[in-house]
């Protein structure tokens, strides 16, 4: 079973590399903002926690996520493996996903970072906002991102780099070059 966490800062091209690999190699995709909606659309009890917190400007705790990541891979014992994407953002995340792992006999098999100079992300996601309508593809925004990603994310790197679980992958190139380079990680995992 093959279990995978995709990172990269902004303007990586997670999303877009996440739709190719999912196909390939027929994972189960976690976005946990997607689910997020999702409950609170169905308006279900963790739905309606999140949808209080939020419409008072914060984010859900690290406890709502692991809840809601639980329910997801229990509700999806059959399939053949996970990808993670945006989960986890923070060093306890990680270990909390660590003990969900444990839980239902999973094991990582890597993660995939997607590394990109910020020149180029910053590029990326400014073309992006001119098609996309995205609000956050500003360039103040963008750099707040950047800042974000820094402090939260990188000791999450750290984290796996340290378990040696993390694959840098090149992720400059044409969308199939790039996508060339994550299957060739995939494959020795």
């Amino acid at each position: 079973m093959l279990n995978i966490i995709i990172f990269g800062p902004p303007g990586a091209g997670k999303g877009t590399q996440s739709e190719f690999i999912k196909e390939k190699y027929n994972l189960t995709y976690i976005s946990t903002g997607q689910i997020l909606r999702n409950e609170m659309a169905a308006e279900t009890e963790i739905g309606l926690k999140v949808k209080e917190i939020i419409s008072q400007g914060g984010l859900a705790s690290d406890e709502i996520v692991a809840e809601i990541i639980e329910k997801f891979i229990a509700s999806h014992a059959d399939a053949n493996g996970f990808l993670f994407d945006g989960y986890p953002r923070t060093v306890k995340q990680a270990e909390i996903l660590d003990e969900l792992f444990r839980k239902y006999n999973l094991s990582l098999s890597g993660v995939l970072s997607l590394e990109v100079p910020e020149d180029i992300l910053v590029e990326r996601m400014l073309e992006r906002g001119k098609t996309s309508g995205r609000a956050d593809d500003n360039i103040d925004s963008i750099r707040h991102r950047f800042v974000e990603y820094d402090q939260k994310t990188k000791p999450v790197l750290d984290f796996y780099q340290n378990k040696n679980a993390l694959y840098p992958i090149h992720g400059v190139g044409t969308i199939e070059e790039i996508f060339n380079n994550i299957c060739e990680v995939i494959e020795r995992l």
